[in-house]
């Protein structure tokens, strides 16, 4: 049994092409492993406590995966600009939290192409390939440009994302029949038919601030014994007590027989889950 507040899972790709992704249930200071677990009873109980991942108070409704009120008021990771990062305003002087920004903002970031419910565009960290893939559950990933900020990684993203979406379809990725594609065609495409965007971002931020990559692609398996036909959705606040076979896990959810649950969606929640 562990209980506390849950975490989103910790996720490392696996080790080999073949090797599926590894994953820990976190929930307090415990963790357990997960694929090791397929085919077994698993049971999830909220009891009605959320504390903030931040300050640790209590609060009735988690706000920005996780946060009380005050604090997603407060903190510059809960602004609308980590979200469409074109938007900063760190440069009108009121960005929430400068040193925050200037920690994770002004570092590199890169623009992506990713296939978990077919082909999206997204940005992130340099440093948080390939996690971020991993927690969108995709099977393929291509990183394609690198820039010096967050703003100027919007800025690209904007651009092509008048072709390519940058959302994930979440059933379709749960139902695990999504086709693989030709990751390093589609970044030359995109990049041949945005090159005059390209060509003036360079112009405004500087030749070097937005570079092409030629990194390889990646792809990953995911461990699941059974995808679900028809995905349904389990929310702790209709029914605070989950359970079921867990089938499989892919992105940030845990597929079990009675239907999925997205455990980044219940960041703070004070539970108790019982393995077996």
């Amino acid at each position: 049994m562990l209980s506390g507040g849950l975490q989103k899972m910790a996720v490392v790709p696996g080790a080999g092409a073949a090797a599926s992704v590894e994953y820990r249930l976190r929930v307090g200071e415990h963790e357990a492993g997960l694929n090791a677990r397929l085919g077994t009873p698993l049971s999830l109980e909220w009891h009605g406590e959320i504390h903030c991942v931040n300050c640790g108070r209590s609060t009735r409704k988690s706000f920005g995966q996780g946060h009380c009120y005050p604090c997603f008021k407060r903190l510059a990771r809960c602004d609308m600009c980590i979200v469409k990062p074109e938007l900063c305003h760190y440069f009108q002087g009121t960005c929430r939290e400068p040193e925050w920004g200037e920690t994770h903002c002004f570092t590199p970031h890169v623009v992506y192409l990713a296939n978990s419910s077919g082909l999206k565009v997204g940005i992130t960290r340099k440093t948080q390939l390939p996690t971020r893939w991993l927690d969108q559950g995709a099977i393929q990933g291509l990183a394609i440009l690198e820039v010096d900020t967050r703003q100027q990684a919007g800025f690209a993203e904007v651009l092509l994302k008048q072709a390519v979406s940058d959302r994930t379809n979440w059933r379709a990725m749960l139902k695990g029949d999504v086709e693989t594609l030709d990751l390093y065609a589609e970044r030359d495409r995109l990049l041949e038919q945005f090159a005059q965007g390209l060509k003036v971002l360079r112009k405004t931020h500087g030749a070097g601030a937005i570079r092409r990559l030629e990194d390889d692609a990646q792809a990953f398996a995911y461990p699941v014994r059974t995808f679900p036909t028809k995905v349904v959705s389990h929310s702790l606040e209709k029914k605070p007590r989950v359970e079921g076979v867990l089938q499989g896990i892919k992105g940030q959810y845990l597929m079990l027989d009675t239907g999925v649950i997205n455990l980044r969606k219940y960041t703070g929640y004070d539970v108790r889950i019982a393995l077996a």
